[in-house]
């Protein structure tokens, strides 16, 4: 029997770390799985702090939680800019709220924050945003990655493969 297809959301604005968004995205397409980017606007071109240039698919605005088996939240600046979107927040409380998985690494945590979701959770992220972490009501762990019901979160680019190998477990498909 063929595997399942999963479709996958990445939430995406300027100024992403591009190797945040480069690493899961090629994970997730070389397995077979839909890579949908999903930004503030649909079309919009987004910039990583490197260069590396993806295009949105949806905005937030457009997209429904329930048609994704994964949200992925890189890093980098590209959270600062999502939470000024209440599309996005909702689509983050939508997707918490039905139990899918959320991956949030370096800043991405930013956006769990952001949309209320951190009360009585154990996550990870990048260090310098821990206090505020905190301050949403978690418990931040200084770890590679912290699994804590359906989010995944990671510190910074050096903690990618377990980041990316955490998300595609709870997707039911081997990293390589």
């Amino acid at each position: 029997m063929e595997q399942m297809k999963k479709k996958v959301a990445f939430l995406l604005a300027n100024d992403f770390e591009d190797s945040e968004m480069v690493n899961p995205f090629e994970e997730m397409t070389k397995n077979g799985h839909e890579a949908v980017i999903i930004s503030t606007e649909d079309g919009v071109e987004l910039k990583g702090k490197q260069g590396t240039v993806y295009t949105a698919h949806l905005s937030a605005a457009e997209a429904r939680a329930e048609d994704y088996e994964a949200v992925i939240i890189p890093g980098g600046k590209s959270p600062e800019h999502l939470i000024k979107d209440q599309a996005v927040l909702s689509f983050v409380q939508q997707a918490n709220e039905q139990g899918i998985t959320i991956s949030a690494i370096c800043h991405g945590p930013q956006v769990l924050a952001a949309a209320g979701l951190l009360k009585g959770r154990t996550i990870t992220g990048y260090p310098g945003i821990a206090e505020e972490l905190r301050q949403a009501g978690a418990s931040f762990v200084d770890q590679e990655v912290a699994v804590d019901n359906n989010l995944i979160t990671s510190r910074t680019p050096e903690d990618e493969p377990a980041f990316i190998e955490q998300t595609m477990k709870r997707l039911g498909v081997a990293a390589y």
